[in-house]
């Protein structure tokens, strides 16, 4: 009896070593599925903090309070879980993630003060921070397992879909949802909460890829360490990553508040606009971008950054919303094609290194504090002065960020590839 119970959770919860391959192509979807719906999810306060501030006065600072509490979870999670999944297998790590997203759902619909909205948020940036470093890399071993020898291409583009385009999914429909539904602070919640309910099963059935160890190892948390021969371009990398995540901060925190409170316009649905344009934009230049080597990548997103900053700021004080939208799709593809540039410099460096995963954890350590600390900073700004202001002070400092991530590229010590 016990064999046939064994048996039968072997053929539900297959082990790699026993699923066939159209198993893996099964688990590749579930998981990407996966991957979408919680970064999706991660976004959706986007398009409803105005109704937040309407119904709470909150301010523009208090917003970005809430958005950087989202950034602190990421950055923890990263730091002291994002590796586990090496242990305790990826399905299980993933799962977890995913139970904690719709707790932080849970906690949306049934806590709407401003201690609620923290909450959730860090816990939502806990789950965002697991999945992304999980789901990455079992995406990557389920495409092996189903297409064995075959180029890792369609793993990272799935991955970079899921990522961006669930950041830029999430505000979209809730802005639709809030626009042409009722409830708007609790339909939203709901739907997303149940597509992660969804997402837990899928996942379930997925084949794991992983082996634990006989001996499971002490813990400790991720480690951030550079060799001291490549840290220029590290850093190069770094810098890229800074203001490339800090340009999608801006889609997805206070880019709602300036169409409502500066240009005058407060449709619900029209707040998520600027998110799906933006990460939109980011996936086609990078997929257009296919091997362009680093300066490349660098030298156009500088530019294009550069150009889409400049949109925005004049946007604002021209009160012109086609204008505002324009920049907000230059931004993204610029700052795409940075986040680009960075990873693959990144990633040449974890390759030349014995500590890998540390120097990519210090690599997305520094996309995650650009995500939070520079749209902090704005959102403090807004309080003292006026909201153009203090997006050209902001457009400012993103573009010094940008020209330090490529100035060192000509002496890299380490051979970056495309």
């Amino acid at each position: 009896m016990v064999a046939q119970v064994t048996m039968s959770c072997m053929t539900l919860f297959p082990h790699t070593s026993q699923a066939a391959p159209r198993r893996h192509g099964f688990g590749l979807w579930a998981v990407a599925f996966a991957f979408l719906a919680v970064l999706a999810f991660s976004t959706v306060p986007t398009p409803l903090y105005a109704i937040y501030q309407a119904r709470d006065g909150f301010s523009t600072f208090v917003i970005t309070v809430i958005f950087a509490a989202y950034a602190v979870g990421v950055v923890l999670a990263l730091f002291f879980a994002g590796h586990l999944s090496d242990q305790v297998g990826r399905r299980r790590s993933l799962i977890a993630a995913l139970l904690l997203a719709v707790v932080s759902a849970i906690v949306f619909l049934v806590s709407r003060d401003l201690v609620g909205l923290l909450i959730g948020r860090v816990l939502s940036g806990l789950s965002v921070g697991v999945v992304t470093a999980t789901a990455t890399a079992f995406l990557a071993e389920l495409h092996l397992g189903e297409r064995p020898g075959s180029s890792p291409r369609r793993a990272q583009v799935l991955a970079t879909t899921a990522n961006l385009g669930g950041l830029g999914l999430g505000p979209i429909a809730a802005g639709a949802l809030a626009q042409w539904v009722g409830a708007p602070l609790t339909v939203s919640y709901a739907i997303f909460g149940g597509l992660l309910v969804v997402a837990i099963v899928l996942v379930a059935l997925a084949p794991e890829t992983v082996t634990r160890p006989a001996q499971r190892p002490p813990y400790r948390p991720q480690r951030v360490a550079v060799p001291a021969h490549a840290r220029s371009t590290f850093f190069a990398a770094a810098a890229g990553a800074f203001v490339s995540f800090a340009a999608f901060g801006l889609f997805t925190s206070l880019a709602p508040s300036f169409i409502a409170g500066t240009l005058g316009h407060h449709s619900h649905a029209l707040a998520g606009v600027p998110a799906i344009t933006g990460f939109g934009a980011a996936i086609l230049a990078q997929t257009a971008a296919g091997s362009w080597d680093v300066r490349r990548l660098a030298g156009t997103g500088t530019a294009g950054l550069s150009a889409g900053l400049a949109l925005l700021v004049t946007a604002l004080f021209a009160l012109s919303l086609p204008l505002f939208l324009l920049g907000g799709v230059i931004t993204g593809a610029g700052a795409g094609l940075l986040f680009k540039g960075g990873i693959v410099r990144a990633s040449a460096l974890a390759a030349a290194s014995e500590n890998r995963a540390e120097v990519l954890a210090g690599f997305f350590l520094s996309g995650y504090l650009g995500l939070s600390v520079p749209v902090l900073g704005l959102g403090v700004a807004t309080q003292f002065v006026e909201p153009k202001v203090a997006l050209l002070a902001f457009a400012a400092l993103l573009l010094a960020g940008a020209i330090v991530s490529s100035w060192p590229r000509r002496k890299a010590a380490v051979p970056v590839p495309a």
